[in-house]
């Protein structure tokens, strides 16, 4: 019996031996993994960061490659053309035959059309070709198009306000409805185009938004033009915050102010 008992009692001493090595392996495991275990938290931030800086980068040079793409492809379509169609659209009493008279004056010495206080003066469209424009040691050649003010109603009793007679100002309001249907068919042949909108009126007007969404939906090249910088109530920053998406160069057509920027905004839209 003494021989049974001391054999079970070096088993057990074994058995407990082999568990205290098993835990001191675990335990060492464990601490192996917590040392090459990669740090949470902060330092994770940095790789996130740069990630998001690398995407943010692929995207801006991707959005440059294209800008710089679809440049070079106008910049190619305008050269193989002898002259540029451009088209001067805008409201009524905008001041739009006023600046195709100074540009017109500037370059071949004449002027393109009458004006006047009365609305709808221009009922037709103006084409004079072939007027070349020269800017910083640059050329370009163009047919400039002066359209009739674009209007969504026209009444005659707002011409019976400037003194014309019944017969007269129904004449003119249905000159002027045919000339606004001839401009807006024009929309489809002219390459680049001038809004000029009156920097003295607020730029959110339902005709506005129209011409802006015309030549939006047909992706010409818009500089608009705020007129009539001159007068006092100008706010050309309001005409900049309306349309942001276009570049906006203030003058007086009627005076001549600012012109040479204008021909600088003109040139850098082509």
């Amino acid at each position: 019996m003494a021989k049974k008992t001391t054999k079970r009692s070096k088993s057990s001493k074994a058995k407990t031996a082999r568990a205290k090595s098993s835990r001191a392996k675990t335990a060492r495991a464990k601490n192996s993994r917590k040392r090459t275990a990669k740090p949470k938290g902060k330092s994770s931030t940095p790789k996130k960061k740069a990630v998001k800086k690398s995407k943010k980068s692929e995207e801006s040079f991707v959005i440059r490659f294209v800008r710089n793409f679809v440049r070079r492809m106008i910049n190619n379509m305008f050269a193989k053309k002898k002259n540029i169609k451009l088209g001067i659209y805008g409201p009524p009493n905008a001041g739009k035959t006023t600046l195709a008279n100074k540009v017109c004056q500037d370059w071949i010495g004449e002027k393109m059309g009458s004006v006047s206080k009365v609305p709808h003066e221009t009922r037709n469209v103006n084409i004079k070709e072939e007027v070349t424009i020269k800017y910083d040691g640059k050329e370009m050649g163009f047919n400039i198009i002066d359209t009739p003010g674009i209007a969504t109603k026209i009444d005659y009793e707002e011409f019976m306000g400037f003194k014309m007679k019944n017969k007269q100002a129904k004449a003119r309001a249905k000159e002027a409805t045919k000339g606004v249907i001839e401009a807006i068919k024009w929309l489809d042949d002219v390459d680049v185009c001038l809004v000029v909108l009156d920097s003295t009126e607020n730029p959110y007007s339902q005709v506005n938004v129209t011409i802006i969404g015309n030549l939006a939906a047909r992706d010409i090249p818009v500089l608009i033009v705020a007129n009539k910088t001159d007068l006092k109530k100008s706010n050309i920053k309001r005409v900049e915050n309306a349309f942001p998406q276009y570049d906006v160069v203030g003058i007086s057509a009627d005076k001549g102010k600012n012109m040479e920027e204008f021909y600088e905004s003109l040139f850098r839209l082509i």
